[in-house]
């Protein structure tokens, strides 16, 4: 088999194809899931906890360029070349991840009761009279 034919084989596989959906919509899904924690989830978390949950701009100088006399945030110490412990970014990176995680946990949850709801109950398969009586008679000779 060529190698064009071999390629063309593998790439309209319904496997690859439905991966490739997948990525596509995880992608703009990620982008939905993203915009309700920065947009409304964060947001609500600052007004009760009365502040910023942002953390970004917290670091600890380690080393610091000679003779700079630049503002000290985050990125221009970074972008003069100073060497930065970003803990605080560190940090909102985790929180941003956990509320993630939260978040998609709440939407399957929801998506999951949603889809038993749709599901009609599938009833107990009825068992011909002929298997149950059978089944009385080899109870009835095991006593």
């Amino acid at each position: 088999m060529s190698f064009v034919k071999e390629f063309r084989a593998f790439a309209v596989k319904g496997s690859v194809i439905d991966l490739a959906v997948g990525v596509i919509i995880g992608a703009a899904f990620g982008k939905i899931v993203d915009s309700l924690v920065k947009d409304i989830v964060m947001p609500i978390i600052n007004f009760v906890l009365g502040g910023s949950v942002d953390f970004t701009n917290k670091f600890i100088v380690l080393a610091m360029p000679k003779g700079y006399t630049g503002p000290m945030t985050y990125a221009d110490l970074t972008k003069a070349g100073a060497n930065v412990l970003a803990w605080g970014n560190f940090a909102t990176i985790i929180i941003n991840f956990v509320l993630l995680a939260l978040v998609i946990f709440w939407m399957v949850k929801g998506i999951n009761i949603a889809r038993k709801k749709d599901e009609a109950p599938t009833p107990a398969p009825v068992t011909p009279e002929d298997v149950a009586l059978l089944r009385e008679i080899r109870d009835l000779l095991k006593k």
